[in-house]
């Protein structure tokens, strides 16, 4: 491979790759062509060209990088290539910023076949003039510069205690069994060079010392679904998951790569909600759109909540169903913007009316709302208890198996699995939580007396 300083590249950023194959042939025939002979081979081993931007390491003073993916997302490649990148020099045998690197993965032998010689590993990423030794009985990898990198169990956490690194790579830390002890033996024993540096590629799980790692200030995050690698995952896989674990909770974690969590004595938990989805509502008798107007309109305000909710009024009111169809909720929207959108749900779904709290905004949210449509049926809503006593009932409907889900609503979800008793545990206000409360109380709670049973139709 030719010197990595000789390697002018013209056009080639972080996005080189897509931006060559989405250009004309023409353009892509320029930019081969302007190539140096040196240029053109270094070219496949150039991850940087080829990488997806999560897949690049942040600029910026930070000691943790955590890749947070989906399964398939391109996560070990990221790993792998970050450890070619440290320990590499500009030329072969010339010292990189790297000479003793961690592998650890959740056992040795994971941690050999896929960090080392899985086909992201390092060893299928590594260029022919810097390829490393593996040394089977000392579990590691010898680069032809010197540097090391050693292969370590998460499972046997003492054996970190002995060894010192200038850099880590910790692959899945979300399933390692014994995580907390392996991870803290991991940080003491990297303590060489001038700025030790680790990085971590896992799917997220609600575990306690990723949690803690996300909010340390010197962690730095990079996100990715599965979709994001589409171009290297077989088309049948892709529809197959989509197919089986869209829209569950399970897919929002393995496929989307987003870390759910759940709050101790949450009014929702995720296997309510859950057991709560369906993929159609049956035909309903009202609908009606919930919206919880932010204080001001603009880009820095709380999200306008909007949430669209039907009910089935078979029965006795006790037998009734309600079923959650949409949540429209708008961030940094105007005043103008979120009513037109409240409104464009109400004609999406056939909505009855549409009711807004008023603590905040008082006549001027009708006001705001009827500019848009005058002759839009509304109703004024006023908070007289707090947010978490407004839910608590809301949530009982859920216990009692009379609410549903139509699909995933993931951001809403994941607000109601951070409402407790005593208030809101999480950033921001459950803008979102507070339109759905208002929307299943209007319809199941504290439906108005004056609204007669329509003829059922289908939504």
């Amino acid at each position: 491979m030719p010197d990595r300083g000789s390697t002018s590249m013209p056009h080639a950023t972080r996005s080189g790759a897509a931006w060559l194959a989405s250009a004309p042939v023409s353009t892509q025939e320029e930019f081969l062509a302007g190539l140096s002979d040196g240029a053109l081979a270094a070219l496949p081993w150039l991850f940087e060209f080829w990488a997806m931007p999560h897949q690049i390491a942040p600029a910026g003073d930070w000691r943790t990088w955590i890749v947070l993916g989906g399964r398939g997302a391109g996560k070990t490649r990221a790993g792998a290539e970050w450890v070619r990148a440290a320990v590499e020099g500009p030329r072969p045998g010339e010292p990189g910023r790297a000479r003793r690197v961690a592998l650890v993965g959740e056992t040795a032998d994971q941690a050999r076949e896929v960090m080392v010689f899985g086909d992201s590993g390092i060893l299928s990423c590594a260029s022919p003039d810097r390829r490393p030794a593996w040394e089977a009985t000392r579990r590691r990898l010898v680069w032809p510069n010197g540097a090391v990198a050693q292969v370590l169990s998460a499972h046997e956490p003492e054996a970190l205690r002995g060894p010192q690194f200038d850099a880590a790579w910790a692959d899945e830390l979300a399933k390692w069994k014994r995580g907390g002890e392996a991870w803290d033996n991991l940080q003491f024993a990297l303590r060489l060079g001038d700025c030790p540096r680790q990085v971590v590629t896992t799917t997220p799980r609600n575990v306690g010392i990723l949690k803690a790692l996300l909010a340390t200030p010197s962690t730095v995050v990079t996100r990715a679904p599965t979709e994001a690698n589409r171009a290297h995952l077989a088309a049948s896989f892709l529809a197959e998951v989509r197919t089986r674990y869209g829209g569950t909770r399970l897919g929002r974690q393995e496929l989307d790569g987003v870390l759910l969590e759940e709050v101790e004595g949450a009014l929702w938990t995720a296997a309510m909600l859950d057991a709560a989805r369906v993929t159609a509502a049956p035909p309903l008798d009202r609908v009606v759109v919930a919206v919880d107007p932010p204080v001001t309109g603009h880009a820095r305000s709380d999200a306008c909540g909007i949430v669209v909710a039907g009910v089935r009024a078979a029965g006795p009111p006790q037998d009734w169903r309600a079923f959650v169809l949409e949540d429209a909720t708008l961030a940094g929207a105007s005043p103008d913007e979120w009513a037109r959108a409240a409104i464009a749900a109400m004609r999406r779904h056939g909505a009855e009316r549409l009711v807004a709290e008023v603590n905040q905004g008082g006549a001027l949210v009708e006001s705001v709302i009827r500019q848009v449509d005058g002759l839009v049926p509304y109703r004024a809503l006023r908070a007289t208890r707090g947010k978490a006593a407004r839910a608590e009932p809301v949530a009982a409907l859920y216990e009692q198996g009379r609410v549903a889900h139509v699909g995933c609503l993931a951001a809403l979800e994941e607000q109601m699995c951070r409402m407790t008793p005593t208030g809101y545990l999480g950033s921001g206000s459950p803008d979102r939580l507070d339109a759905l409360v208002w929307a299943l109380s209007e319809l199941m709670i504290q439906p108005a007396r004056s609204w007669r049973r329509p003829q059922v139709r289908s939504v």
